[in-house]
C-alpha cells in the first residue's frame, strides 16, 4: 500500500510519517490493514538533506499542490491512502488572498479529483482548523454541529473544504474524514506566518532563554493540543470506521481550553531551575483581530466516542517538547 502525505515535510507530517512508518500498516481501500510499503513525502519545500527516521520506503517529492501534472504523478495507484496536509496558514492567508484560494482551495480540488480518478474510494484525510468557525452569532462552545461563518480567507477555505471532503464521500468517490485541528504546541524551530503562532512561541523562546513579545493579552483563551496527541489523533482518525462518521465527516479533535496565563504558569512549573528569557505583553493589532474571530471552547464530544487520544495536562506537554527538541 502506498500512503501520501500532503505538507509531508512540515513539522506534524514528518512527524506522523515516522510514526506510520513506526507501526507498518494502513487501511487500504479494500478495507483491510496492508503494509505501508511505499510513501511519499509531497511539500513545496523540501530540506537539502534527508530527516532521520525515514527509512527507504519513503520518497521525498517537492512541487505545488496546485500543479496538475504534478499531483496526477502523485496519485498514481489505487491501492492509496492520503493524508492532506498541506496548506497556507492563517495570517498569510489572510495577507494573500490569491495565494490562499490556489493552494487551499485549487490545490485540494486538484487532489481530490486525482483521488477520484482512480475508482478505489481510499481513504483520504483532510486537516482543518478552529478558524472554521466564527461570525457574531458562534456560541462560546462550539460543536461540531455549530454553523460555520469564518472570519478570516484561510478559515473559508478550510470550511469549503471540509464540505468538499463530505460531497466526495457522500458520491463515493472517497473515503473522507476531516480532522479540525486546535493549536498545536508547542512547535520547534522559528514562528511561521499563522496568527496562531504565539502558543508555541511563548514556551519555546524563554525555554531557549530568549526574550519573548507576547502579541495577544495574557487572558487570551485557544483551545490547544500537544503534537503528539495530535499526529496520534490523525492516525486515529484515519483508521476510523466510516460507518461511524455518518454524513458529517469533519471532527473537532480533543484539545484543553487554555489561557495564555495558565500556559506560561505551567511553564514555569515545569521548568524549575532552568533559567527563562522574559515575557513581556506587546498587543499586535493584526495577530488579534485575526483570533478574535476563533472559538476559545471546542467540544470534541465525537472524537472522545470515536476514542480519539487526548492530552492530560499542560505539564505533558511542556515536558514531551523538552524531551523531544529542548
Amino acid at each position: 500500500m502506498k500512503v501520501v502525505i500532503t505538507g509531508g515535510t512540515g513539522f506534524l507530517g514528518l512527524r506522523l510519517a515516522r510514526q506510520l512508518l513506526a507501526h507498518g500498516t494502513a487501511t487500504a481501500p479494500s478495507g483491510k490493514k496492508e503494509a505501508i510499503d511505499e510513501m511519499v513525502l509531497f511539500d513545496v519545500v523540501v530540506p537539502s538533506a534527508r530527516p532521520e527516521g525515514l527509512d527507504d520506503r519513503v520518497k521525498i517529492v517537492a512541487g505545488e499542490i496546485a500543479d496538475a501534472k504534478a499531483i496526477d504523478a502523485l496519485i498514481d495507484t489505487p491501492n492509496i491512502g492520503v493524508y492532506h496536509l498541506a496548506s497556507v496558514v492563517s495570517g498569510q492567508g489572510e495577507q494573500d488572498f490569491d495565494l490562499a484560494l490556489n493552494v487551499n482551495l485549487r490545490g485540494h480540488l486538484l487532489l481530490l479529483e486525482a483521488v477520484r480518478r482512480l475508482g478505489s474510494r481510499p481513504r483520504y484525510l483532510f486537516s482543518s482548523s478552529v478558524a472554521a468557525y466564527g461570525g457574531a452569532a458562534m456560541p462560546k462552545v462550539v460543536s461540531d454541529q455549530t454553523k460555520q461563518t469564518p472570519q478570516t480567507t484561510y478559515g473559508m477555505t478550510k470550511a469549503v473544504g471540509e464540505l468538499l471532503v463530505n460531497d466526495y464521500t457522500r458520491k463515493g468517490f472517497i473515503d473522507g474524514r476531516t480532522a479540525r485541528l486546535p493549536a498545536v504546541i508547542v512547535r520547534p524551530g522559528k514562528p511561521n506566518k499563522a496568527a496562531s503562532s504565539f502558543i508555541s512561541a511563548v514556551v519555546r523562546e524563554p525555554l531557549n532563554g530568549v526574550d519573548y513579545a507576547l502579541p495577544v493579552p495574557l487572558e487570551t483563551r485557544m483551545p490547544s493540543a500537544g503534537y503528539r496527541t495530535i499526529v496520534s489523533d490523525l492516525e486515529a482518525l484515519f483508521e476510523a470506521d466510516g460507518a461511524k462518521l455518518g454524513d458529517d465527516r469533519a471532527v473537532n479533535l480533543p484539545n484543553l481550553p487554555i489561557t495564555v496565563a495558565q500556559l506560561i504558569e505551567s511553564l514555569k512549573n515545569v521548568a524549575g531551575a532552568r533559567k527563562l528569557g522574559r515575557i513581556d505583553v506587546k498587543p499586535d493589532a493584526f495577530v488579534m483581530s485575526v483570533i478574535a474571530g476563533w472559538p476559545t471552547t471546542l467540544d470534541a464530544s465525537r472524537a472522545e466516542v470515536l476514542g480519539l487520544p487526548k492530552d492530560t495536562s499542560l505539564e505533558d506537554i511542556i515536558k514531551a517538547y523538552i524531551e523531544d527538541y529542548a
